[in-house]
Order: C-alpha cells, then structure tokens, then sequence
C-alpha cells in the first residue's frame, strides 16, 4: 500500500460483493507478505470481522483462531484490508469502463493489476476518462481527427492536412447535444488538429511516469507572501514570505504549516521546475525531430510543448503535492493517536477523595470534592461540597480562601488536592501547600493536572446530564479531580482534538482523523475494562460491540432497575442482543456480584471452563483467584478452549490477575516550588518536569511555568534519535535542564542530554528556523497546557535541505535554527562550550 493513500485505509469497505473468490484470496495473500504474517492468519480474521466482530474481541478472545495476533497487528490488518478491498473494487470498475469503451489493452490490464495507490490508478484512467467539452472532443466532433492522423503518419503539413477540411454547420457530441463552437478559420483549425494530438499522446504512460519521477527529483516548492497588507496579519508566517526547498526533501509538519498559510490567504504556493528537458523527452520519444516537413515538425514540437506545459506538468504537481500532503497528513494523524493513546493509558490515581481545583484570578478558584468513585460529595443537607474563593488580586482575600481550604481537606478527609495548569495555576499550588504544611494532620498531597478540554466539557449535554445542579464555572473543578482520579473515564467525555495533543490537527482530513482517534480510544477503553455500574454512558460507547445508544440503554436501565448483579443480567438492557453481549461482556466488569468472575476478564462464554479447572483443584473461585500456587498445580493438557477460542494458558493467566490494570503506576512530578513562570527560570537550570507532547522533532515538556519547553530532537540524547516517540511518551516524568530562554517569545529549550557529556560528534553550521506555530495543531501544545500556552510553538524539524549556499530551512513562525544532521556535523568556530550547545539545539542565546 502506497504511503501517499494512508490516509483512506482505515475506512470500513462499503462494497465488496462484486469482488470473486481468486481476488480476496490474492488481497489476503498480499496482506500476509506486507504484515509477514500466515495467510491462515488473515483469513481468520477476515471470517471473523465479517461476521462483526470488533478488534479488541478478537485480539483478546479469539487468539486461537488468528494465533494470537495482538491489538496492534489486527488494526494494521483491519486498515489494509479495507483499503484494498477499496482498491479492488475501483480496478474493476475501471477495468469495465476502459473494456466498454474498447480501450482496453493487456497493457493497460498489466498496470491496473500492479497499481498500488488509489492515484496512481485514476492516472491509468485519466487519458480515457470522458471529456464532452474538452478542446479534443469538440475537435474530433467536429470531424478534425482526419487530420490529425495525417500529421501524425504522412509527411505533409498541417495545412495541407486540412486542405479539404469543410467545418460542419453544427456540431453535436456523443449524446446528441449540440456544441457551440467555431472551427471556420484555419487558425482555429490547426489548435483543433494539435488538441487532438496531445490528447492522443497523453496515453502514453510510461513516458508520463519517466517525466513524473525525473520531475519529482529537481522540482522545488516556493512560497511568498501573498501581498503587502498580509505581512502584518501574516506575521507568523514570515519564515515563509520568501522561502524555497526541495518538495522531495520537504519535511512533512512544514508542507502543512505551508498549506495552512495558503488556507488563510497569506501565502502563495506553487512548484518550480524545468521545462525544457522534459519537452525534450517528449520530442525523443515520439521521434519528433526526424518528421517532415519542416512545417510539419514545428507542428508536433508545439504540441509536445503544450502536452508538457497544459497537461502533464500541472498534472504531476498536483500528484506529487497530493502525494507529499497524503503523507503529511497521515503522520499527522499517527502522531495525534500515539500521543492520544499514551495520554488515556496515563496511570490513575484510584479510587481516592479528591478535591479538583479550578484555579482562576478575577473569576476566583472553583472547587468541588469528588468522592472514591468519582461522584460529587454531599454535605450534611445533601448539598454538593463545592465551593469559590477569591485569594488574588483583585480581592485579594487570601485569609479567608486558606481557611475555607483547610475546612474542606479536614472534614472530608481529602487523599489528593487536584489543581488545573491553567491561569494562576503555580500560585494555587503555592497556597495550598502552605496549608498543607501548616496542618500537620491534613493527610492530601496537591498534584497539577492536565485541564485542556475541561471548558468544553463543562459547557456539554453531557456534562449537563452528568452535573445538572451544579454551575458550568464549577463543573470544571469535577472534571478536573475526576481525571487525576481515572484520566481514561474522564478524557473519554471529550473530543480528543480539544485534549491539544496534536499536531496540525485541523490541517488534516477530519473524519480520517476522527476514525484514527476513534479506533485509539476504543482499544484503550477496552485494554482497561469499565465497571458497567460507575461507567457513563461516553466510556461504555467505547466497549467493543456497543455504540451511544446501546451504551445509554444501560446506563438508562442502569437508573432504572439498580446496578446490575451479573454480567448474564445485560441481556435484559433493550436493543442489547446476543452478539452484541459476546462482544462487550468480557470488558464489562461487575464487581462485588453475584459471580466473581465477572469483575475480571474471562469471558462468560469460558465460565463453564473455569469450572472444569476449579473442580482439579477441589476449591472455591475465591480461594482460586490471585493465586498462583494453586493455579500452577492445574494439569491442562486434558482440557481444551471452548471451541478453540481462547486458550487455557490465557484463562489461567487471566484468573492468577484478575482485571489487571495494564496503565502505569501513578507517580508525580516535583516541580520546583521557587521556580512559577518563565521569569525565575535560568540557563543551566535543572527541573523535572511532564512530557506534554511528542512530535516528529522532539517533544514538549511541563515544568510548571505555564509555558511548556521544546526539547529537539537534536537534544534527546547524545546517539542519533530516529523517533522521539521511542524516546519518551506523553506523560512521562523526565529530567531536562534549561539551555535558552525568549521571554518576549514564550520560548524555552530544554535538553535531555547530561550536562557532563559532550554531544558524540560536533555541531554543525545550522540552518535558519523549523518551526511551527498558530494553534494547537501546528505548534503541538501540550495536553497538560492549553490555556497558557503562547501563540507561537517550535515545530523543527531534525532533516535539514540538502545543503546549499545561503540556504535557510524555515518553517512557518519562528526564526530558530534547527539540529544539524550528526553525519554532516563540523565543529563550530569561536564559540564557548555554552554557545555550541545552544547553536546545536538550535536555539540563539537570549540576551538579557
């Protein structure tokens, strides 16, 4: 599969009933060899999701069957099949249309077969695609092909070629539809003659595909500002004003910073590239410049000039910045769903009282309690514990703000004080440990947590059914305390391109990236297992088989009837059959019911096997779970799975760690409590901080100053750093030191590398600036960072250009020099050991 149509594989195939038996098993064979996977394995699969199963059901329950493929293998294999049954399907439509108009050639049918991306196979098809109204169909309606075959095969000239041309009075197309159009003067004649040519030559694909490579490699993409008044207005985009590089060597987050700018009207794009060469290759290869006469030759010379310049070379820089953009955007969205993916498996806190805190300054901190299972607490008159305090300017009542604090953690014995990053978040933070450490029998500890999207969560039908007494400025400060409590159950309740973990997230195709994000939450959701009694119907949606109105049914039900005993009771919820329950009931949990095995992940359909194990080991479910002395003594080579489903080792597995949570254990990070805003920060600082964001040139990092940092690519370690994804995920707790501060900017550039080390090899000259910028897509915010981060964010790149006198790298904001590529590394002249750092990083020392 081509890396250009990424982007359309993972939609669901919509039409594969006209596809016959020899072409699925060839799509199933060619997964098996691009996945180095068994045939048997893809056909398992493909039984299986046919029948509507869901990936998380088969990757957990129906091993046996694919053996045991993982969660990830089957989503590559669920992207490709689909995408090439969609290929399937457009090349027999396209085989049918070419056969019907009695174009088609075993050549043609050789590179329909062995077309690998959705482009190149409407290529194919484009010289033969109906053209009504093209200058070449009006002209061969009007009886003018005559006389392009003459040119074409006598020598004579084109005007002796239409020596007996008479132009019909009317002139109609294949449909009988009369076409207004004016052949009476030789002049027009002779465009109608070479329109004919050039459309006959646009057939000839291997020379297209000759031009199109040979063009690809020396073709650059140019950029300016589109005019005067949009420099001020533009002024994000001034690296791109004036800027020229490669297109095959543009890396991918700067094409879209480009394609953004041309979207908001200030900048303008276009291709260079020569001409002649290709118009050349043209001339050879029709053999152009051996035709007489002369007349007749700078004939068809004009018409290779004009197949060139009219038709292949627009053609090919649409192809080639469809390709490039198809790319971009597919590793755009692969950046978005990894980071989406670490982000809901972050480790929870638990089942923990927690007071979530809004911080704010005019508009005061809001605050509420949450209880262990994350409900608003109740006071004595069944009030929910919430509360407001105004500590900082302009009211300035610190006083009474400390004591009403203090009131809440004391009587409802608070576990964990959970604050929101965002306005006046390090200054919150600072008074409540101030209570803390003045309240020796306060037990709560105050941690900072991630609030982007808390707004939009407060402000929706959900929240608004969830919290319908409480007010949308406090509804904030639950969410806030729920997310610290279980991030999975509560980032569920919005849209992950409000979570700001992205990267150019509104460049990209919208419901691809929907559909991306979708299948990352569904198989986070169900790595983890809901408790069906706590769960909101936004989390239960997630479940493998269920969808928003079955999983409101439950909850509905749910409220109805009590919570639910026994998985087995699910089959009374409406519009929840029976195989909807065999795909949800292994991820819905029941805890303290009737059957202990539902509060794990055995699956009812094994129950009947558990039994069978249980009865070898002469003792009860409980006195089985969790423990594997018991559970090792099994003999289970006389017992087999039901129906070859799942295996006994993965019951056995399963009943040894019940339920087990496959997130991390919670931790913190220690922000230094001298260091609040970018103003206390030095060069040389060392600080522990929160990975926020990772992206193709490094990754973005909290360290309480209400800006998040850029560690490059260039300053992740000391050995070359292929993908920062290997390197760090969101929500890691790493060391970074401080290595250049632009207070004006909101900029600081961090670095991982120990400051005792020096880099492996020397730097080299860096080029101009790669960064990226205006909202949360492109200058990837941290999740942890939303409401404080500045409008301009670094989005460099570690690939330079290839190197060239006075050639600048730029992206479209800001002026940082980027990373050199350690091969090609010199060592930096007249410059301390500070100095070289920084130019390393690609950063400039900021003068105070």
């Amino acid at each position: 599969m081509s890396s250009t149509d990424t982007l359309t594989a993972s939609q669901p195939s919509t039409n594969t009933q006209g596809l016959d038996a020899t072409t699925h098993a060839n799509i199933h064979d060619k997964l098996a060899r691009a996945l180095g996977i068994k045939t048997a394995q893809v056909n398992a699969f493909v039984k299986l999701y046919d029948e509507g199963a869901t990936v998380p059901f088969i990757a957990r329950y129906r091993k046996e069957k694919t053996q045991n493929l993982d969660d990830a293998q089957l989503r590559a294999l669920e992207k490709s099949l689909n995408y090439e049954r969609d290929m399937a399907t457009r090349r027999l439509k396209i085989t049918e249309l070419l056969s019907t108009q009695g174009n088609l050639t075993d050549e043609l049918q050789t590179r329909i077969d062995n077309a690998t991306s959705k482009l190149e196979l409407e290529d194919i098809y484009l010289p033969y695609r109906p053209r009504r109204r093209s200058p070449a169909a009006k002209a061969r309606a009007a009886g003018l092909d005559v006389a392009a075959q003459a040119v074409l095969t006598q020598e004579i000239t084109p005007t002796d070629a239409l020596a007996d041309y008479q132009a019909p009075s009317s002139i109609s197309d294949d449909s009988g539809n009369e076409i207004e159009v004016d052949f009476s003067d030789i002049e027009k004649q002779l465009a109608g003659v070479q329109a004919i040519i050039v459309d006959e030559w646009t057939q000839a694909l291997d020379l297209l595909d000759g031009l199109r490579n040979g063009f690809a490699k020396t073709a650059s993409i140019v950029s300016s500002v589109a005019s005067d008044e949009k420099r001020e207005v533009g002024e994000k985009f001034k690296d791109y004003f004036e800027h020229s590089e490669s297109l095959a060597r543009l890396p991918n987050h700067r094409l879209l910073a480009m394609l953004r700018g041309r979207q908001e009207n200030v900048l303008g794009l276009k291709i260079e590239g020569e001409d002649a060469p290709f118009i050349e290759k043209i001339i050879s290869h029709f053999d152009i410049d051996s035709k007489a006469p002369a007349e007749r030759r700078e004939f068809l010379a004009e018409a290779a000039s004009s197949l060139w310049k009219d038709k292949w070379r627009p053609h090919i820089e649409h192809r080639l910045l469809t390709e490039k953009r198809l790319t971009a955007e597919a590793d755009a969205i692969d950046v978005f769903a990894n980071n989406l993916q670490h982000l809901l498996m972050s480790a929870p806190a638990g089942r923990k009282v927690i007071l979530g805190v809004d911080p704010g300054i005019r508009h005061g901190v809001k605050m509420a309690i949450v209880d262990a299972q994350g409900h608003v607490m109740l006071d004595s008159e069944d009030k929910p514990v919430v509360a407001t305090v105004y500590p900082f300017a302009p009211d300035n009542k610190m006083i009474e703000a400390k004591k009403v604090i203090d009131e809440l953690l004391s009587t409802y014995n608070v576990d964990l004080v959970a604050i929101g990053n965002g306005t006046a978040s390090r200054e919150t933070d600072a008074m409540v440990k101030e209570i803390l450490a003045a309240n020796d029998a306060l037990k709560a500890k105050a941690v900072i947590v991630n609030e982007s999207g808390a707004s939009v969560y407060s402000a929706s039908e959900l929240a608004s059914d969830e919290l319908a007494n409480l007010d949308v400025s406090v509804r904030g400060a639950v969410s806030i305390a729920r997310r610290l409590q279980d991030p999975l159950s509560e980032l569920v309740k919005v849209d992950p391109k409000a979570i700001g973990v992205g990267q150019y997230q509104h460049d990209v195709n919208q419901s691809q990236l929907a559909d991306s994000l979708d299948k990352v939450t569904q198989d986070s959701v169900n790595a983890v297992g809901v408790d069906v009694n706590t769960a909101s119907p936004a989390i239960l949606a997630h479940i493998a088989g269920l969808n928003r109105n079955v999983a409101q049914q439950i909850v509905t039900y749910r409220k109805e009837h009590g919570a639910f005993d026994s998985r087995e009771a699910l089959k009374n919820v409406p519009r929840l059959g029976a195989k909807t329950f065999e795909q949800a009931a292994g991820f819905l949990r029941i805890h303290d019911g009737s059957n202990p095995l539902d509060a794990t992940g055995v699956h009812p359909e094994s129950y009947a096997l558990v039994d069978s194990l249980l009865a070898q080991t002469g003792k009860a479910l409980p006195e089985v779970l969790g423990n594997d002395g018991v559970l090792n003594t099994i003999d289970t080579t006389a017992l087999a799975a039901n129906d070859d489903n799942i295996s006994v080792k993965a019951i056995i597995e399963e009943l040894a760690k019940p339920a087990r949570d496959p997130r991390p254990e919670f931790k913190t990070a220690n922000f230094r409590e001298d260091v609040n805003s970018i103003k206390d920060l030095e060069e040389g600082m060392q600080l522990e901080g929160v990975v926020t964001n990772v992206t193709a040139f490094g990754c973005f990092v909290d360290v309480g100053v209400h800006q998040d940092g850029l560690v490059h690519i260039s300053q992740m370690a000391n050995d070359f750093v292929a993908d920062p994804m290997n390197r760090v995920k969101p929500g890691d707790i790493i060391s970074v030191r401080v290595i250049s501060i632009d207070e004006k900017r909101g900029r600081i550039g961090f670095s991982m590398k120990p400051e005792s080390e020096k880099p492996a090899r020397p730097a080299a000259k860096p080029t101009a600036a790669s960064t990226g910028n205006d909202d949360k897509a492109s200058r990837p915010r941290s999740h942890a960072n939303s409401n404080r981060a500045s409008s301009n964010r670094p989005a460099a790149d570690k690939r330079p250009a290839k190197p060239r006198s006075n050639r600048q790298d730029k992206d479209n904001a800001n002026n940082r020099s980027k990373a050199p590529r350690a091969d090609k590394a010199e060592t930096p002249s007249k410059m301390g050991t500070l100095g070289a750092l920084l130019q390393e990083a690609g950063v400039t020392k900021t003068k105070k």
